[in-house]
């Protein structure tokens, strides 16, 4: 049972499960708030509320040296602050469809900058395969929404989220590539806080957020993003850290976060029920999913 518990596969499931749950809380956040100030403030409490969690947490500080914190600065710019200030400029500039679709295909781009950048992750017919496969599930999730009408933003948010994917998958490989000396949490607590505190100054003279007191739901909203941010983002910088964990392997996983929105727009939504559409997409998905464990079984028994 602990065998299953700590493997990879189940720690990325809990990841993205984690990460398909806050769409409403943001929705909730922007109501009273900037986007970019949102995030900030959400992943600067993120990275506060790791460090409890780190043992002897003065001691690895220390130990840093001046190529860690190099590291440090360039993961906290690549997966907090270009990362998240290009995802909010760009889904606020698409229908929601379309949106989806392009944050969607993460995994196809995080294989190619793998297989740019690493010498142990080459892109392969079969995990081409089930890349194409998976995406083609996200593809049928999210036009089963129905909600594309064509504007004039549409060209320049495309190109802001194509951008979004490769900075995220970018620094998805540097983790992998370079972050091994760095212990998983540290990295997450540091990168976040000094990630989250650029985003808020560079809130200030751009959006000019409110400094008011807010409703408690806002609080609420952003107390549950942050812990979902802390949690998810220590999971995800662990398992790219394990030995033999591929990136583009590990990504194929984000497929299932549409599901488990879906999953949860059913629940919690009144007006949202499942349809034929979604459902088709979602096997698609699990199918593409079940061919990736097959692939990697197959080859660790060769």
């Amino acid at each position: 049972m602990r065998k299953i518990l700590t493997s990879t596969s189940f720690l990325a499931i809990v990841a993205c499960l984690l990460w398909a749950t806050p769409f409403p809380a943001i929705k909730i956040g922007l109501n009273y708030t900037t986007p970019l100030n949102f995030a900030g403030l959400r992943f600067f409490i993120s990275g506060l509320i790791i460090i409890p969690f780190i043992p002897k947490y003065i001691d690895k500080i220390k130990a840093l040296n001046r190529r860690s914190w190099k590291l440090i600065i360039e993961v906290a710019l690549l997966q907090t602050t270009i990362l998240y200030a290009l995802f909010y400029t760009g889904v606020d500039l698409l229908p929601g469809a379309l949106g989806a679709m392009l944050i969607g295909a993460q995994p196809l781009f995080a294989a190619v900058m793998a297989h740019l950048l690493m010498k142990n992750d080459k892109m392969t017919w079969n995990k081409i395969s089930v890349i194409i496969l998976g995406f083609i599930g996200v593809c049928v999730i999210s036009l089963g929404r129905a909600d594309f009408v064509f504007t004039s933003t549409i060209p320049l948010g495309v190109a802001i989220l194509i951008l979004n994917n490769i900075v995220g998958s970018t620094g998805n490989v540097v983790v992998s590539r370079d972050a091994g000396h760095i212990p998983p949490r540290l990295l997450a607590s540091f990168s976040m806080i000094i990630g989250g505190a650029a985003l808020i100054f560079i809130s200030i003279p751009i959006e000019l957020p409110s400094w008011t007191i807010k409703p408690t739901e806002y609080y609420i909203a952003l107390g549950w993003l942050a812990i979902v941010s802390a949690t998810s983002i220590t999971i995800w910088f662990g398992l790219l850290g394990r030995p033999g964990v591929k990136v583009s392997n590990l990504n194929i996983w984000k497929f299932i976060i549409p599901i488990f929105g879906a999953c949860f727009s059913w629940i919690l939504l009144p007006n949202e029920s499942p349809d034929a559409i979604s459902i088709t997409g979602m096997a698609i998905i699990v199918v593409s999913l079940f061919l990736l464990n097959y692939i990697n079984r197959r080859k660790v028994k060769i």
